[in-house]
């Protein structure tokens, strides 16, 4: 058996009730947990807005000192920093799975991920790339953003339940139990720079570059969409497209293909234009715009954020600088 997870807080069950129709229509067979960063009691859902997927909380999985990540992360960071001890939860407590696949919430497959699957039968990891070709340009994204935020996109990682995966699960857990920052400054970009060690310190890791995998703006550069007649999607007229992943693209801003890059306009690649619309139709019909307004119970006010990170930044160099003084 697979199990296929995402993580997510309140505010993005829309994008994760997306995902997991996607995977009943394709994959019926994998199993699907919304791992959740967040409290169902706080909350208090009205019954239309409970995911018809089990959710598993948090607070559920036995992180050691879980609070003090949630005083230390951000949103983003907290949702990234947990996701290896959700693995290592399934390991634990569902031996049946014998694969394991993350998935961002914000992802939609598209086809029975066969390949895949066949991969992960004699491969300990499944890793992707966020680019398989050099960008044509310096626009965002490019190369210098990618060596920012990591060669492999970690919106994806497929992982078969064998004494390799736990290893790297196990290593991962220690990094990100204080590591999963956003701080280009100290080379940390949440999971993903972490992850290009992965190839370098275990065996069996393969690194799928199939064009139609994980697709998202950060790779449109390398590939053109068309659809056959019965709908399949194509990429560069050859692979079919498995799963796109919809980063940084708002529904309420149909009009923009991600926050985060500046390459294109859908004017300009009216080729991926469907894709974004038929995402955009899911989302508000996942009722995005009511999950929106409920706020993390995790995440404290960016105010109080600031000074801690503040503080530490501050902490280090004047440490650093005693340490040599002293050494005079």
């Amino acid at each position: 058996m697979t199990l296929a997870f995402t993580i997510c807080s309140i505010n993005y069950l829309a994008q994760a009730r997306t995902l997991g129709d996607s995977l009943r229509r394709t994959n019926p067979d994998y199993q699907y947990v919304i791992g959740l960063v967040d409290k169902l009691s706080t909350a208090n859902l009205p019954a239309d807005l409970v995911p018809d997927y089990p959710m598993l909380e948090v607070d559920k999985i036995g992180i050691p000192d879980f609070q003090a990540m949630c005083d230390r992360y951000d949103i983003t960071e907290l949702n990234t920093a947990v996701k290896p001890f959700f693995i290592d939860y399934f390991y634990q407590n569902r031996p049946e799975a014998t694969a394991v696949i993350y998935f961002d919430p914000d992802i939609i497959v598209f086809q029975p991920l066969i390949e895949l699957n066949k991969a992960l039968e004699t491969n300990s990891l499944v890793l992707t790339p966020h680019t398989c070709s050099p960008t044509p340009d310096w626009e965002r994204p490019n190369e210098l953003h990618h060596l920012n935020t990591g060669i492999f996109n970690l919106g994806f990682i497929g992982l078969r339940t064998d004494q390799t995966a736990r290893a790297f699960v196990n290593w991962w857990k220690e990094r990100l139990v204080y590591e999963c920052r956003i701080d280009l400054c100290e080379g940390l970009f949440v999971d993903q720079h972490w992850v290009n060690f992965a190839p370098a310190y275990y065996q069996n890791v393969a690194i799928d570059k199939y064009l139609g995998y994980n697709v998202a703006y950060w790779n449109l550069h390398e590939r053109q969409f068309s659809q056959r007649p019965d709908g399949t999607w194509l990429i560069n007229s050859t692979d079919e497209l498995r799963f796109f992943h919809y980063s940084g693209y708002n529904p309420f801003r149909p009009d923009n293909i991600s926050k985060y890059q500046t390459r294109y306009t859908f004017a300009q690649r009216p080729d991926v234009k469907p894709l974004f619309d038929l995402y955009c139709r899911e989302l508000l019909a996942n009722a995005n715009e009511q999950y929106t307004k409920y706020p993390c119970v995790y995440i404290k006010p960016p105010t109080i954020k600031r000074y801690q990170r503040v503080r530490k930044a501050i902490k280090f160099p004047i440490n650093r600088l005693i340490a040599l003084l002293q050494q005079r």
